[in-house]
């Protein structure tokens, strides 16, 4: 491959050309909730206002990524786009059924009953149907697979506890009581979309999650995790990101830790501390750095 340097009159500080030799970064970025984490996307928007960011929403929430501006009282970037994708709905036509059947079925009967409108909890089917060809809800505009993006495109999947739910919802449907099978094809359906976002597509990803508890299997004790289905899957996404952060709140202030020893984080943009602005801005000046070497 042969390295095409700009002419001295096009060069630009700071900027790097649309498809870097260097794969985008991949951030997890974890913690509870109201520490800030949605919020801080606008900081990644603000820092490219030559790339374009595309925010898959699988939970109502967006009114906190908006919120960066709107509260400043600044416009909505054009280079952000987004798209919600609601979760399953139960009506409660559906609630009061399912009741029902707890209140008058065995726990045998209730493990082998098959919800028959199973078919229509499809939410998963949708959202890689977004993810090979997202439309923007924002405009209406068409911008492909999310794997033919190059670095100069950003992805948010905002969260991972709404990819848990329809990932689950895809295998059982309404299903009340869920068998270790159901558990394992669910897990597979996450990690394998995960592994293809992190390893099949170029462009930046950021996956925002909610934290939890586990006990530690190796160590002894109890450790922060990201929360997702089952214990056996949570250890096995943060070697997939590059930066794994914890988001965390003192007092009125949000910040970034990089180095809880309860929790499994990781750096490769990013210092070690637990007092990090939580700003995306320091991610990307130390990805273009190493782009440009």
């Amino acid at each position: 491959m042969t390295l095409v340097i700009p002419s001295p009159d096009k060069q630009q500080p700071h900027t790097m050309p649309t498809n870097s030799n260097l794969p985008g970064v991949n951030v997890l970025l974890e913690g509870p909730s109201g520490t800030g984490k949605t919020y801080s996307i606008g900081t990644f928007v603000d820092a490219c206002p030559d790339w374009q960011f595309f925010y898959l929403a699988l939970e109502p929430g967006m009114e906190s990524l908006l919120g960066y501006w709107t509260d400043a009282g600044k416009p909505i970037p054009p280079n952000l786009h987004w798209h919600y994708l609601r979760p399953p709905q139960a009506g409660f036509a559906n609630l009061i059924e399912n009741a029902t059947k707890i209140n008058t079925m065995s726990l045998d009967v209730l493990s082998k009953w098959q919800d028959p409108l199973r078919s229509q909890h499809n939410q998963f089917i949708e959202l890689l149907g977004v993810l090979n060809n997202f439309i923007d809800q924002r405009t209406g505009e068409v911008f492909g697979p999310a794997d033919s993006w190059g670095t100069d495109k950003v992805l948010i999947l905002d969260p991972l506890t709404g990819l848990n739910h329809i990932a689950m919802s895809l295998v059982v449907g309404g299903k009340p009581v869920k068998s270790q099978s159901d558990w394992g094809i669910s897990m597979d359906c996450v990690e394998k979309l995960i592994r293809q976002l992190t390893d099949g597509c170029r462009c930046h990803f950021v996956l925002l999650a909610h934290i939890e508890r586990e006990i530690d299997q190796v160590l002894g004790g109890s450790k922060i995790t990201v929360s997702t289905l089952g214990a056996k899957l949570a250890p096995k996404l943060p070697p997939m990101f590059s930066d794994v952060i914890l988001s965390v709140r003192d007092g009125v202030n949000w910040l970034w830790d990089t180095a809880n020893p309860q929790a499994d984080l990781k750096t490769r943009n990013l210092t070690v501390s637990q007092k990090l602005s939580p700003n995306f801005g320091q991610i990307v000046k130390k990805w273009k750095e190493r782009s440009a070497a």
